[in-house]
């Protein structure tokens, strides 16, 4: 599983990126999902992407300036979030949603 801090290590490049994933971080900290239609409750702005062989959400960040990608999995009493992309919103256009995995080895 990718860390935060590998995202910071890609937004620090731009203050207005960090800014705008700092406080998208600080409001994922406080989260209580138990399906994935709860993502949509607290980021209204996602997008839940059907992917085989899992399923993926598109977090529109910065008013749609910026893309995160994250593969899921729900567990009894957590969620995972398994980064996938992180870029601008240009750079997202460029992608495969449910290919895409800029953090693999």
């Amino acid at each position: 599983m990718v860390k935060w801090i590998n995202v910071l290590k890609i937004v620090e490049k731009d203050d207005e990126m960090m800014k705008t994933f700092l406080k998208f971080y600080k409001k994922l900290k406080e989260v209580d999902w138990h399906i994935p239609s709860d993502i949509l409750g607290t980021f209204s702005t996602a997008d839940i992407i059907k992917c085989q062989p899992s399923n993926r959400v598109v977090f529109n960040i910065g008013g749609n300036k910026y893309r995160l990608v994250c593969g899921y999995h729900f567990g009894n009493t957590y969620i995972n979030l398994f980064i996938k992309f992180v870029g601008t919103h240009s750079e997202y256009d460029r992608i495969k949603v449910c290919e895409v995995n800029m953090f693999k080895k």
